[in-house]
């Protein structure tokens, strides 16, 4: 089952380099949980349930907020059930016009085919500089 985890992440990664936000969405079970980096700008100190709860508080917020929004992805390690990707954000944040080249590390679990789990660890501190301030989550907050 590894292999098949693997190949639906890389199609996840795929489909949204394309813009293809419905085949994302569809990736993912209906309880699946999206765990932001804390500090980050997306982060609401609690995880989005639900791929409709990631379209409206994240996808639709990328695309309000970046320029040419863009996960790159290095390389993916398969590990059975979970996958980690390590990569980097591109993309010009709109307000500041200041582009990104963050680091980051995703940790995606599959279960019975569906992504179920992602959770994100990424340079809150460059976002920060990106962002024109020093970006406070609302789990700090």
């Amino acid at each position: 089952m590894s292999q098949e985890n693997l190949t639906l992440v890389e199609s996840v990664y795929d489909a949204f380099g394309r813009g293809d936000i419905p085949a994302v969405l569809a990736a993912m079970s209906p309880d699946f949980r999206w765990v932001p980096a804390e500090h980050s700008p997306y982060d609401r100190g609690m995880p989005y349930i639900g791929p409709n709860e990631v379209l409206q508080h994240v996808f639709l917020r990328l695309g309000a907020d970046w320029d040419n929004f863009a996960v790159l992805s290095d390389r993916l390690i398969d590990a059975g059930d979970t996958i980690v990707m390590e990569g980097r954000y591109s993309g010009t944040y709109k307000t500041t016009g200041r582009k990104t080249n963050a680091q980051v590390v995703h940790i995606w679990v599959v279960r019975e085919g569906k992504l179920s789990e992602f959770r994100q660890y990424t340079d809150t501190a460059e976002l920060g500089d990106v962002l024109g301030r020093r970006y406070q989550s609302v789990a700090s907050a």
